[in-house]
C-alpha cells in the first residue's frame, strides 16, 4: 500500500499525495499567471488524460477550468507539493495539438499569460466548465399527421401553407425559417394543429456550391495561383481596387477548398459587414455556415463553435476572435480588409488577428489570402521581399468603372453644416436622377466640443485628457473615451455667461441640415449611436436597397466593404480630420479611409463621382488619393518610415502602465528599465521613456509608457521579454496595472 504523505500544495493548503509515482498534468488556467501549473490526476483516475482536455482544478479559494498541455513523469515536476485536479471534464480533447501550438505561440509572442490565451479556443459555456454544445439547432419538422395532409388543406392560411411546403422538403431550423420570412407565430399555428413537432436539426452533410461568375483575366489568374497552393502554407496578398471583385476570388477559392473536403475560415474586421457577406455566401453555397462575432448570444456562439470544431460547418465567417476557433479540417483562411485596425485587440490579450491568421496558416499548412484595396505597408513590404505572393485586380468587372474624383477647396467657402455648394449641387443632381448619395463624416455627435464664446471655457472630461462631445439626441455631453456623460450646462462654469455653443461638426448636426435642405428625401444616419441593435446594419442595408433616392450619412462604419449599387455620389465632408495626426500611422490610415469610402460610388452599371472637401488640396496624401495608385503613395510612406526606423522597417514594443497618479506609473517603469542588462542595449535598440502617453489620463487613470525600438524584431522581442520578467517580479502600488503591447497600433 502506497504511503500517503502530507504535502503543501501550490495554493498554500495541505493535502495528501495519492500517487507519488504517477504522471503529473501540466495545465494552463484562466488566470493572470505567467507560468503553467502542475496537478495530479483526480483521485482514483486511472486513464490517460490527453493534451487539450479540460480539467476543473483548485486555484486559491476558487475552482477554475484548466487545459492540459502535457503529461509528465512525477520526477520532472519542479513543484514539491501537488494537489489532485477535481475532475476531468472531457472524454475527448477540445483543442487539437496544432491549435494548442498556435495559442502557445500567441501567448509567448504577445507576452501574455498562457492560460488567458488558451481559453480563446473555448466556447463561452466551455470556459465555464460546461459540456460542449450539442450539434444541431432547434427547429421544426412535420409529424406523421402533417406529412399526410392534402396539398390544399391550408389554402385559407397561405403563410401556414408556405411553411408546410418548406417542411415537406426537409426539416428546417428556426433560424433558417426566420431568414426565409417565416415567423414564430406561423410555426406555433402548425404546432397547435398537431401538424409539426420541435426537433434539434443537424446541418446538411453534403456541401454544394452554385455556378461561379465568369472571372476577368486578372481574377482568373489570382484564383488559379491561390488554388495551386491548396494543401500547403502560402500567404497571398490580393490587392484589388474597390469593386474589382475580390469577393468573387474568395468564393471560387473557397469552392476549391470545399471540393477537397476542407473548411474555410473567412475573417471580417467589423460585425456590420457580416450580413452582406453572409448573404453572398448563402446564395453561392448550399453548405452549413457558422457565424462568430461578439453580437451573437452565448447560446448561438456555443452552437456555431461546435459546428466549426466538429467539421460540420463548411465555412466559418467571423470577426477578430474567430481566428482561434477550432476547425476539424481547416484548408483556407481569408482575411478581408486586412489593413483594418479593427483586427488588433486593444485590451486583455493584445494581438493582431491578421498576423495570428498568417501564423495559423503556417502551423496548419494551409494557404491564407489577405485582401484589400489598400494593403497595409507591412503586407506591401512582405510582397516586395518575396515572403508573400502578390495578385492585383486593377479594373472593375463588367461595365462598372472607377468613379471620377473631384477636390473641393473649401477655404473661403461658406459651408452649411459642413456642406459646400459644389457638393450640394452634385447631391441634388444625383437625387433628381433617382440615385443615392453617401456622405462620410468620421465624427459622431452634434459637435466635437462645447465652448463659451465669452471667456473661452471648453467642456472637458473629469476622467480623461479629452473634450466632451456635444450630443442633441439624447441631449448631453459625452466622453467618447471613457463613456462619462454630463448634462448640458445652462451657464458657463467659468464666467456664468450664457454664450455656450458647439464647436466643430458631427453627424447629428449634418443630419439636421440635410433634413432641412432636402426635406422630401429620406436621410439615414449610420454611426455607433444609431447602430445599437444586432440587426441595425442589416435593417439599414435592407431599407437602402428598397427606398429609392436617399442620402446616407455615416462614419467609417460605412466605408468597409459595403455594396450600395444605387450610390453614385460620395461626399467626404472633412478629408483633413487625420491629416496632421501625431500617430505615425495617421497618413496611411487617412489614405486608406479616403480610398475605401470613395470606392462605394459607381459600383454597378452607373458612373460614380467622389467629391472630397479639403483645406489642404496640395497635401501629398490628398493628391495621392485623387490621382495616384496605392503603391505610389506606399513608396513615399515607406521612405519616411525607413528614415525614422518605424514599422515596417523597424519594430516596436511598448510597456504601458495605468496608475492612480502619474508619479506611481513613471516610478514603476523607471525601476524596471534600470534593471535591464546593459548588454541588451548594444544591439541597435533604443529605449524611449518612461514618459506619459499621448493621452496621459484616461478613465481616471494615468498612463505612462516605455517604448522599445529596433531594426531586428528578435532583439526587440527579447528585450521586451526581459522587461516583462522584471516587471512581474516588482512590487507595485495598489491599483497599478501594466501590460506589454507588441507591434502596437495605438498612437505612441
Amino acid at each position: 500500500m502506497t504511503a500517503k504523505t502530507p504535502l503543501q500544495v501550490a495554493d498554500g493548503r495541505e493535502t495528501e499525495e495519492v500517487n507519488p509515482s504517477g504522471v503529473v498534468l501540466r495545465c494552463s488556467v484562466n488566470a493572470p499567471i505567467r507560468r503553467l501549473l502542475d496537478y495530479l490526476p483526480p483521485v482514483g483516475w486511472q486513464q490517460p488524460v490527453p493534451v487539450g482536455t479540460r480539467l476543473r482544478v483548485s486555484l486559491g479559494n476558487r475552482r477554475v477550468v484548466g487545459v492540459v498541455l502535457a503529461s509528465i513523469p512525477r520526477s520532472e515536476s519542479q513543484v514539491d507539493t501537488l494537489k489532485p485536479a477535481d475532475a476531468v471534464l472531457d472524454s475527448q480533447p477540445l483543442i487539437d495539438p496544432l491549435l494548442l501550438k498556435l495559442l502557445g505561440w500567441t501567448a509567448e509572442y504577445y507576452q501574455h499569460p498562457p492560460g488567458e490565451a488558451m481559453v480563446l479556443a473555448l466556447a463561452p459555456r466551455e470556459r465555464r466548465g460546461e459540456p460542449p454544445a450539442p450539434l444541431g439547432e432547434p427547429g421544426l419538422a412535420l409529424n406523421v399527421r402533417g406529412r399526410g395532409l392534402p396539398d390544399d388543406a391550408l389554402r385559407r392560411a397561405p403563410k401556414q401553407a408556405a411553411l408546410l411546403a418548406l417542411l415537406r422538403e426537409r426539416p428546417r431550423r428556426f433560424s433558417e425559417l426566420t431568414a426565409l420570412g417565416i415567423t414564430r407565430a406561423t410555426a406555433r399555428e402548425l404546432l397547435s394543429k398537431d401538424l409539426a413537432e420541435k426537433r434539434d436539426i443537424s446541418h446538411a452533410e453534403d456541401w454544394r456550391w452554385g455556378q461561379a461568375l465568369s472571372p476577368t483575366p486578372e481574377q482568373a489568374r489570382a484564383i488559379t495561383q491561390i488554388n495551386a497552393t491548396q494543401g500547403e502554407f502560402c500567404c497571398h496578398v490580393l490587392e484589388g481596387i474597390t469593386g474589382s471583385g475580390k469577393t468573387e476570388v474568395y468564393l471560387q477559392a473557397i469552392a476549391a477548398t470545399l471540393r477537397n473536403g476542407q473548411q474555410a475560415l473567412v475573417m471580417l474586421p467589423e460585425i456590420n459587414l457580416t450580413p452582406q457577406m453572409l448573404q453572398r455566401f448563402q446564395s453561392r453555397f448550399e453548405a452549413p455556415i457558422a457565424v462568430l462575432h461578439s453580437g451573437l448570444s452565448d447560446g448561438a456562439r456555443d452552437r456555431h463553435w461546435q459546428m466549426a470544431r466538429s467539421g460540420e460547418a463548411a465555412i466559418v465567417i467571423g470577426t477578430r476572435s474567430a481566428v482561434f476557433v477550432p476547425m476539424a479540417k481547416l484548408g483556407l483562411i481569408i482575411v478581408d480588409e486586412e489593413h483594418d485596425g479593427s483586427y488588433s485587440q486593444q485590451d486583455g490579450l493584445r494581438y493582431s488577428a491578421r498576423d495570428v491568421a498568417v501564423k495559423r496558416a503556417q502551423v496548419t499548412g494551409c494557404s491564407v489570402v489577405l485582401g484589400s484595396a489598400t494593403p497595409s505597408l507591412e503586407s506591401i513590404v512582405n510582397t516586395r521581399v518575396g515572403r508573400y505572393r502578390h495578385h492585383q485586380l486593377t479594373t472593375r468587372p463588367g461595365v462598372a468603372t472607377m468613379p471620377q474624383k473631384v477636390l473641393v477647396d473649401v477655404r473661403g467657402l461658406q459651408l452649411d453644416a459642413g456642406l459646400s455648394k459644389p457638393l450640394l449641387d452634385a447631391m441634388s443632381a444625383t437625387l433628381e436622377r433617382g440615385e443615392q448619395v453617401l456622405l462620410f463624416l468620421n465624427r459622431r455627435g452634434f459637435a466635437p466640443s462645447m465652448l463659451c464664446q465669452t471667456c473661452g471655457w471648453v467642456a472637458g472630461c473629469d476622467n480623461c485628457d479629452a473634450r466632451l462631445t456635444l450630443h442633441r439626441s439624447p441631449p448631453g455631453l459625452c466622453c467618447h473615451h471613457c463613456g462619462a456623460r454630463r448634462a448640458i450646462p445652462r451657464h458657463c462654469p467659468g464666467c456664468s455667461g450664457t454664450s455656450l455653443s458647439g464647436l466643430g461638426l458631427g453627424t447629428e448636426q449634418t443630419e439636421q441640415a440635410l433634413q432641412r435642405l432636402f426635406a422630401g428625401t429620406t436621410v439615414y444616419r449610420a454611426d455607433s449611436d444609431t447602430m445599437t441593435r444586432r440587426s441595425s446594419m442589416e435593417d439599414l442595408l435592407t431599407a437602402i436597397a428598397t427606398v429609392g433616392p436617399c442620402i446616407i450619412l455615416g462614419t467609417q462604419l460605412l466605408t468597409k466593404g459595403h455594396h450600395f449599387p444605387e450610390v453614385t455620389c460620395v461626399g467626404v465632408l472633412d478629408a483633413d480630420a487625420q491629416l496632421f495626426n501625431p500617430d505615425f500611422r495617421g497618413e496611411e490610415r487617412l489614405a486608406q479611409l479616403l480610398t475605401q469610402v470613395g470606392g462605394r460610388a459607381g459600383r454597378a452599371d452607373k458612373p460614380g463621382a467622389v467629391i472630397i472637401q479639403t483645406r489642404h488640396p496640395d497635401h501629398p496624401v490628398v493628391q495621392s488619393v485623387l490621382a495616384e495608385p496605392w503603391q505610389t503613395l506606399c513608396d513615399e510612406l515607406l521612405s519616411q518610415r525607413l528614415s525614422q526606423g518605424l514599422p515596417p522597417h523597424g519594430h516596436l514594443a511598448v510597456m504601458r502602465c495605468d496608475s492612480r497618479a502619474t508619479a506611481e506609473g513613471l516610478d514603476f517603469l523607471t525601476r524596471c528599465v534600470r534593471q535591464l542588462r546593459t548588454r541588451e542595449l548594444t544591439e541597435g535598440i533604443r529605449i524611449v521613456g518612461p514618459l506619459p502617453a499621448a493621452m496621459a489620463r484616461r478613465a481616471g487613470l494615468y498612463r505612462s509608457q516605455v517604448i522599445l525600438m529596433g531594426g531586428v524584431r528578435k532583439s526587440v522581442h527579447h528585450l521586451a521579454t526581459q522587461l516583462v520578467m522584471i516587471a512581474d517580479s516588482q512590487k507595485q502600488p495598489a491599483g497599478l496595472r501594466w501590460f506589454m503591447d507588441i507591434d502596437p497600433i495605438e498612437s505612441l
